[in-house]
């Protein structure tokens, strides 16, 4: 009689939980912070901004992708939008812009990218939520 094969005992580790944000966040407070630095020498103000961005923007993915089930493609759609809005428009305001452009860009990177987000999941959703069976 043959035995069964012993199961793995440790935990794999999965980048798809939070490699992404990671990645994510730390890319955005890299270029945040020489934003904020305006073409001088590095100063520990931006470093702070960078690592409080980085850090903010990386736990606000988590929290959408491991939460964001819960809530209707339409909320979700609009979450995503308005992460990306903020994200850019603050991103543009570091670099000396207005605060009216500031704004108008990240409305309309926000509006796109919130659209793009609902056709997403839109059409890999069936009618109650769960992916599509196809």
């Amino acid at each position: 009689m043959a035995s069964h094969a012993a199961a793995p005992t440790g935990r794999r580790i999965s980048l798809n939980g939070w490699g992404a944000p990671v990645t994510i966040g730390i890319l955005y407070g890299l270029y945040t912070a020489t934003n904020a630095r305006e073409g001088g020498p590095w100063g520990l103000g931006q470093l702070w901004v960078g690592l409080i961005s980085a850090v903010v923007l990386a736990a606000a993915i988590w929290a959408l992708r491991h939460y964001g089930h819960v809530l209707p493609r339409e909320l979700r759609g609009a979450a995503w939008g308005a992460l990306v809005g903020i994200s850019v428009g603050f991103l543009y305001s570091l670099t000396g812009a207005s605060v009216l452009s500031s704004s108008g860009l990240g409305l309309m990177s926000g509006a796109v990218s919130g659209a793009a987000a609902f056709y997403l999941f839109y059409t890999h959703e069936d009618g109650r939520g769960s992916p599509a069976p196809w």
